[in-house]
């Protein structure tokens, strides 16, 4: 992949070099972000159990075909600026700033309390980049603003099962995966 010093043999016409060359490494987390959300959705996919096992297991299939969807979203605009998207796990790995999800085979509301700030993560990261686009790539930024649109939805279906009647959610103030989806889970067992 293109460091933002290294010049690029070919972008999109109208869009700089230097432009692209900046765009490019931040694209590329979104794609490990993207591929990691996707394996991590799996994964709770086949982990989640208890009482709301099947409407958890059937809600994360979509999201995980869409999400799957937005990487190769990604991945191709980064070889349309030029750059070279690289989806191998090794890749991945390397690159990341944030830890492996850390929740195995637990109930559906423990894997939604994590999955939940995962969500928060990637969103927040997305809209980061999403700003960072807007004046020197609207077609980037209009991208990832789609993909914002779905990730956000999918973070709402996660939060419908973590919420009050009142609006609060059972994750308020959680910082790790493990500390959400105990907070969800006594959330869940102190209601009638």
């Amino acid at each position: 992949m293109p460091s933002q010093s290294s010049p690029l043999s070919y972008t999109v016409p109208g869009m700089s070099s230097q432009d692209s060359s900046q765009i490019i490494p931040m694209l590329q987390l979104r794609l490990h972000s993207l591929n990691d959300l996707h394996l991590t959705l799996k994964h709770i996919h086949w982990n989640v159990v208890g009482p709301h096992f099947i409407a958890v297991h059937e809600m994360l299939d979509p999201q995980v075909d869409q999400v799957r969807s937005m990487t190769d979203d990604v991945a191709e605009r980064i070889s349309t600026l030029g750059g070279e998207p690289k989806g191998t796990p090794g890749a991945l790995v390397d690159a990341r700033t944030w830890s492996d999800y850390s929740i195995g085979r637990a109930d559906a509301i423990e894997h939604l309390g994590a999955l939940d700030l995962v969500y928060t993560a990637v969103i927040k990261d997305h809209r980061e980049a999403m700003r960072a686009t807007e004046a020197s790539d609207p077609v980037t930024q209009d991208m990832l603003i789609e993909q914002l649109r779905g990730l956000e939805l999918f973070q709402w279906f996660v939060r419908a099962h973590l919420e009050s009647s009142g609006g609060a959610l059972s994750t308020h103030g959680a910082t790790t995966e493990s500390g959400a989806a105990e907070q969800a889970a006594d959330q869940a067992r102190s209601q009638p």
